[in-house]
C-alpha cells in the first residue's frame, strides 16, 4: 500500500493515455449520434430547432476507417469556407476517432508548417480533439443525432 502512495504519478494517466482516451470517447459519441460508420458516402445535414444545422459528409467508407468533415453552415470571411469544421477519421476496428485538424481545406503541414516538433504535433492533436469531445457532446444536447441526420444530394 505505501509504494502506491509513494508514487502518486503512476496512478494519473500519462498525456499519451489522454489523447487514447480522447480517441475512444470521441469514436463512442460519434457512433452514438450520427453512426457515419453505417451510413453511404454522402453529405447528410441535421436540423433540430436551433437553427444551427449541422453538415456531415461521408467522405470515404473502407473496411476499418471512415474518413468524414463535421461542420455548421456557417461561412468563414477570410476563407469563404463552412466553420467550424472537422476533418475526422474513425478507425472501425480499433474504435478510436481522431480529429485531423480543424481548419478547412488545409492539411496538417500547412497549419503547423512543414516540420514541426513531435511536441507541437501532439499538442495539437491533443487540442483538436478536445474541442471535437465538446462539441459532440454539445451537439448531443441540442438533440442532434441519427433521427434529425437527412441526406442531401
Amino acid at each position: 500500500m505505501s509504494a502506491v502512495l509513494d508514487n502518486r504519478c503512476s496512478l494519473l494517466p500519462g498525456p499519451f493515455e489522454v489523447l487514447m482516451g480522447l480517441y475512444a470517447e470521441n469514436y463512442h459519441r460519434l457512433s452514438r449520434l450520427f453512426a457515419p460508420q453505417e451510413l453511404a458516402p454522402a453529405r447528410y445535414v441535421s436540423r433540430v430547432d436551433d437553427g444551427l444545422d449541422v453538415h456531415l459528409h461521408v467522405q470515404e467508407l473502407h473496411p476499418y476507417t471512415v474518413e468524414l468533415e463535421l461542420t455548421y453552415d456557417f461561412v468563414d470571411a477570410d476563407t469563404g469556407r463552412r466553420a467550424p469544421s472537422a476533418q475526422l477519421r474513425m478507425y472501425t476496428d480499433a474504435h478510436v476517432a481522431e480529429a485531423l485538424h480543424c481548419h478547412p481545406g488545409r492539411h496538417l503541414w500547412q497549419v503547423l508548417g512543414p516540420f514541426p516538433p513531435a511536441h507541437t504535433v501532439f499538442q495539437y492533436r491533443l487540442r483538436m480533439n478536445r474541442f471535437l469531445s465538446r462539441w459532440l457532446e454539445y451537439l448531443a444536447e441540442q438533440r442532434h443525432g441519427v433521427d434529425t441526420l437527412k441526406r442531401v444530394d
